[in-house]
């Protein structure tokens, strides 16, 4: 927290003598209760949580900030023994910005499309402003079967007005359904628009859905059930809930966060395990921030780090209709001009973060590729989508899976795009490396006796994890080189292996 609004509840608490021992219990799931303002008559007092008036005035008696929220995730996260392990520390790096508020809650319906399969569960989650703000951003996905809340977005973003409020939706995309889709995903809008007494009524809602494909969205449910207790949960303490409750088939909570030196903060979640291999986007991915930065700022900084994370990873080759990443900002903590390049380095970091997350946390995901080209002899965007062609070959990714070092199947990826899209290119310089090693080298496969098979397969092992596990145990990669020697582009790309699970996952997703 910035020294202002860490000095406001310092003196609360010292007035209500609730000074507490920096022994309280820490668990992976903050609580509901904390600081909640809205505009809606039924919403109007302050609800103080003790528990957080307490943890924001932790400390050392040098004044040292030990709160309970406000540390920031490394650039690289550390390795984890455990689920509890790797939720407490991403908790513990949860924070709001100044501004924000977040609240989740569970329903059911009965889906028109199947009703054999009887109740199922449907969340919410709702990501409040104070106030409503002209400094957001967002890109969509460029799937010409867009969901209806892409279209609804669009629309909100070419409008130019401010948004106040974003609600999200799992288990039903609101794709090409047989009903009004655009209809139900502004119902649901207008019912978060009354129910917070909104200023700019139901166009200051912006819709995100994601689930299953081709299923009428059960609007009157979510508007007069889920929605109206995602907003009684309304809390300013943590993004935490949020990162968790937009999940799908993800394993495990995607989040990351950054503290300016002026104070701001910027803090991003994520969901996306499958169907991941973005075009202007990701699956779902919300990044909130405190800083002032004006409005055009946002949109080619979110332009542009998303081509640097988003844009660069894949998990399955498939790109999802609803993808959105949206960027906002409550303007709350004044960030001068020649701060620009600190925020925009912050973002890059927060967003590729959280995209090599969405890779790691794959369905059915047991190694995690990264590919890197260098000196390639055309674009940027060439470069990247000869990386993705790379995780994307079904004979690599499987033999990645078992950690067998075919290299063959390597180069065929390469020579396959290379013939389709720069035939006029030349290769014969090319170099390639698995795991830092040579493997190819001006036209020939270096590879020489048993050795060289057991370090590269040693070390696919080593960047192994487990396909099932519901956590991250490490950040190690399977490293390919990929180096053109003639050109002057790179690119970095991230992609996952092929494994039974993916299947598994994917042959019974639907219930």
């Amino acid at each position: 927290m910035n020294f202002n609004r860490q000095s406001l509840f310092l003196l609360l608490a010292l007035q209500v003598g609730a000074i507490l021992p920096s022994v309280l219990a820490f668990t992976a799931i903050p609580p509901k209760s904390t600081t909640v303002a809205t505009t809606n008559p039924t919403h109007q007092q302050y609800r103080f949580s003790t528990l957080f008036v307490a943890s924001a005035v932790r400390g050392t008696d040098d004044g040292t900030d030990t709160s309970k929220y406000d540390k920031d995730t490394a650039k690289n996260l550390p390795p984890f023994a455990t689920k509890e392990e790797y939720l407490n520390y991403i908790t513990e790096a949860s924070a709001l910005p100044e501004g924000f508020s977040t609240g989740s809650a569970v329903g059911s319906f009965v889906p028109e499309e199947a009703p054999s399969m009887g109740s199922l569960p449907i969340k919410a989650t709702v990501i409040h402003l104070d106030e409503p703000t002209d400094s957001w951003a967002a890109v969509f996905t460029q799937n010409k079967f867009p969901g209806a809340p892409i279209k609804v977005g669009r629309s909100r973003l070419s409008s130019g007005k401010p948004i106040q409020t974003i609600v999200i939706n799992n288990k039903i995309s609101n794709v090409c359904s047989g009903g009004d889709g655009v209809g139900n995903a502004e119902y649901v809008c207008q019912a978060v628009a009354n129910l917070l007494n909104l200023p700019g009524g139901v166009e200051s809602v912006l819709p995100s859905s994601t689930g299953v494909i081709g299923w009428r969205l059960p609007a009157k449910e979510l508007a007069e059930d889920v929605v109206p207790k995602a907003v009684e949960n309304l809390q300013s303490e943590t993004a935490f809930n949020a990162a968790r409750d937009i999940m799908t088939t993800d394993r495990y909570p995607k989040l990351r966060s950054r503290t300016l030196s002026n104070g701001a903060r910027i803090i991003g979640i994520a969901k996306g395990a499958g169907m991941i291999e973005p075009n202007m986007a990701t699956m779902l991915s919300y990044i909130m921030t405190d800083a002032t930065v004006p409005k055009s700022d946002l949109q080619s900084m979110l332009s542009e780090t998303v081509n640097k994370s988003f844009n660069s990873i894949s998990v399955d080759g498939d790109e999802s209709t609803s993808d959105t990443a949206v960027l906002v900002s409550s303007n709350k903590v004044e960030t001068p001009n020649d701060m620009l390049e600190e925020f925009k380095e912050a973002l890059e970091e927060v967003a590729c973060g959280l995209a090599g997350d969405l890779v790691r946390n794959g369905e059915g995901t047991g190694h995690v590729m990264r590919v890197k080209i260098s000196n390639f002899p055309g674009t940027n965007l060439e470069a990247r989508r000869l990386g993705r062609h790379i995780v994307n070959s079904p004979l690599f990714k499987c033999a990645v899976s078992g950690n067998d070092p075919n290299t063959g199947r390597l180069a065929a990826a390469i020579g396959s795009f290379m013939g389709k899209f720069k035939s006029e290119e030349d290769v014969n310089n090319m170099v390639m490396t698995i795991g830092g090693r040579v493997i190819f080298n001006r036209g020939k496969f270096v590879l020489e006796g048993d050795a060289v098979e057991k370090e590269l397969s040693d070390h696919m092992k080593d960047a192994q994890q487990g396909d099932v596990e519901d956590f991250p145990p490490h950040q190690k990669f399977v490293e390919i080189g990929v180096d053109f020697g003639t050109g002057s582009e790179s690119a970095i790309v991230l992609g996952s292996d092929l494994t039974n699970e993916y299947i598994a996952v994917n042959a019974d997703y639907r219930s």
